[in-house]
């Protein structure tokens, strides 16, 4: 599955943006929320989303880079949002903000950073239904895919398999066409993609692209 990230998009030119994936039917659309305190960068907040929700039915993922995440839960339902995704240091108790965020009948995913340990798991990958694995450290978009990522996603889907359920793995970071396969290889379920897709004006050449692979 695919999730193009909108903070590679041409926002001069939005509508635009939107109808190419509208019409190329890509699975959701990745929203990457930044305070500019959990991460050193500010990029918009539920007024936006809100304003985004009348111009597609696609789902919409958003990725919560934001400190008390918990604060703006009803915030960003109000707004459109279909999945809600934390990271857990960013929150005091993160098992009562994952039961907030499904307590609104929303999807929750829970955001690994590279450096991030999968203990956090064990005693939560059976209240979430997505595990967002960063392949590189969040707050910019266009880096460089960190390769112990892999290796990573490859451990988590083991241990879904292990437990028998049905979490999504979300790849988030460096996901271009050229190593795509690679990603998915390892057990990735959705590949989230923004200078790979919003690039130079090729969106829908590249979505097609994406498409293909997957």
């Amino acid at each position: 599955m695919l999730s193009p990230s909108l903070l590679s998009a041409d926002f001069t030119n939005l509508e635009k943006e939107f109808k190419i994936m509208n019409e190329e039917k890509v699975d959701f659309i990745h929203l990457d929320i930044m305070d500019g305190n959990y991460v050193p960068n500010i990029s918009y907040g539920p007024g936006v989303v809100k304003k985004l929700r009348p111009l597609t039915d696609i789902l919409f993922d958003t990725h919560l880079m934001i400190e008390r995440p918990e604060n703006f839960i009803e915030d960003f339902v109000e707004a459109g949002s279909d999945i809600i995704t934390i990271h857990p240091s960013t929150t005091k108790h993160l098992d009562r903000t994952l039961s907030l965020i499904k307590s609104y009948g929303k999807k929750a995913g829970l955001a690994l950073n590279p450096g991030d340990s999968l203990d956090i798991l064990d005693y939560n990958i059976e209240n979430i239904d997505l595990v967002l694995i960063m392949s590189v450290n969040p707050g910019f978009g266009g880096q460089k895919f960190i390769p112990s990522a892999l290796r990573k996603i490859s451990d988590v889907k083991k241990l879904i398999e292990k437990r028998n359920l049905k979490t999504l793995i979300e790849v988030d970071g460096g996901i271009k066409l050229g190593n795509a396969k690679e990603v998915l290889d390892a057990g990735a379920d959705i590949l989230v993609s923004g200078s790979g897709i919003f690039e130079k004006g090729r969106t829908r050449e590249n979505i097609k692209a994406f498409k293909e692979i997957l």
